[in-house]
């Protein structure tokens, strides 16, 4: 009998997981709240900037759509939560949503509690979207009487290639301990469909929440680390050999070349999110000299420094042209995006700034000239 999967949350990330899940042989029940939406999957449509979505739903087969967290917890082995987690002012996040979803489960124990104890027995409640350290131990505690284990684990993607990042994971991190581990390898196993081996690394669930906001913030201060050296070679006139002398450190088989680039600071969805709740968690602890703040004072910093960086090389104060505003090229993605805040400031000191690529032109700034070719000479935003 073919294990059904249940996934609460079908958004960006939820929906492609939801079908690489499919595809790779598993039934599927997947719920989100927005009615309208249900029933565009439902009938095969979908409105995504994530490719290969579009041909993974055409081509579904065992996978049912619903607006109903009850009837996706009772009809399935394992269920996957992949809701919102949106970041509190101090950095941590919100985790209000997946209480949400931990609250349908103990509602639906105390509904199907009988001599035999709770109707849930044996379930599985698997957290995939970024939490704080310590919250799955609270969301175990909560329905241990129930006879649920929980489980935390985190996607490693980027926002415009879901799909590819999933099929090709580096690592696997699965927090806890309980019966379905063997089925969480097998789930990686299968939906890699021999595009990748990921090494795949237990541990608790609160190691594993701290593992990965650990990662994006490692990662963050290599982009900080390198974009700090391109500042120093520039001020001390180098700037032609910034990229020579990034490589050469990074040729250091105990640096290496990924994220040793000069360039923008960290953007995007996770990296600036991801970062913030590090060093919440840190302070919060009493850990002191904290650098995931430095971290994010430092990419703030090098904004600024770009936009002199930027003038500076554009001596006869011709024109500037971005190729994209977006945080990274191929996404439509403008959260906290270094090129869109350069291309503001670029504006606010007079400079005519044209864009070749429109994605999102209704949201931005409209002093920005949008044409895939300017008519006159211009300074590129280019690095």
């Amino acid at each position: 009998m073919t294990m059904k999967i249940g996934l609460i949350g079908t958004g960006r990330l939820g929906i492609c997981f939801a079908l690489l899940l499919e595809k790779a042989g598993y039934k599927v029940l997947a719920a989100d709240a927005r009615r309208d939406y249900i029933e565009g999957l439902q009938n095969k449509k979908i409105t995504t900037a994530e490719p290969g979505v579009d041909v993974l739903l055409e081509n579904s087969k065992n996978i049912e759509f619903t607006t109903n967290n009850e009837r996706v917890i009772l009809e399935s082995d394992v269920i996957f939560t992949l809701v919102a987690t949106p970041s509190l002012e101090d950095g941590s996040y919100d985790v209000s949503n997946v209480e949400d979803v931990v609250s349908d489960f103990m509602r639906l124990g105390w509904k199907t509690t009988g001599p035999n104890g709770s109707g849930l027995t044996g379930k599985s409640l698997v957290v995939g979207c970024t939490t704080n350290p310590g919250d799955c131990e609270q969301f175990q505690r909560r329905l241990i009487d129930d006879g649920v284990d929980v489980y935390y684990n985190p996607e490693f993607i980027a926002q415009g290639s879901i799909v590819k990042d999933l099929q090709n994971a580096d690592m696997v991190l699965i927090g806890g301990n309980g019966h379905h581990v063997p089925v969480l390898e097998d789930i990686y196993q299968k939906i890699q469909m021999g595009y990748k081996d990921p090494s795949i690394h237990f541990m608790s669930t609160k190691a594993a929440e701290l593992t990965k906001i650990a990662v994006n913030c490692f990662l963050t201060t290599k982009i900080s680390y390198a974009n700090m050296i391109g500042q120093v070679l520039s001020k001390s006139g180098l700037d032609d050999e910034i990229d020579t002398v990034l490589r050469s450190i990074g040729a250091d088989s105990r640096v290496g070349q990924k994220y040793m680039g000069f360039g923008f600071g960290f953007g995007g969805p996770c990296f600036p999110r991801d970062n913030r709740a590090f060093a919440s968690y840190a302070q919060k602890i009493g850990v002191e000299h904290n650098i995931g703040t430095t971290t994010d004072n430092f990419n703030d910093a090098h904004a600024k420094f770009m936009v002199e960086y930027f003038i500076k090389k554009n001596a006869t104060h011709r024109p500037f042209c971005f190729k994209y505003l977006t945080y990274k090229p191929d996404t439509d993605i403008l959260t906290e995006s270094q090129q869109y805040r350069l291309c503001v400031d670029l504006l606010d000191k007079g400079y005519k700034v044209y864009c070749i690529d429109d994605q999102q032109k209704e949201s931005l700034d409209d002093r920005i000239i949008f044409t895939p070719a300017p008519t006159e000479n211009v300074c590129w935003i280019d690095l």
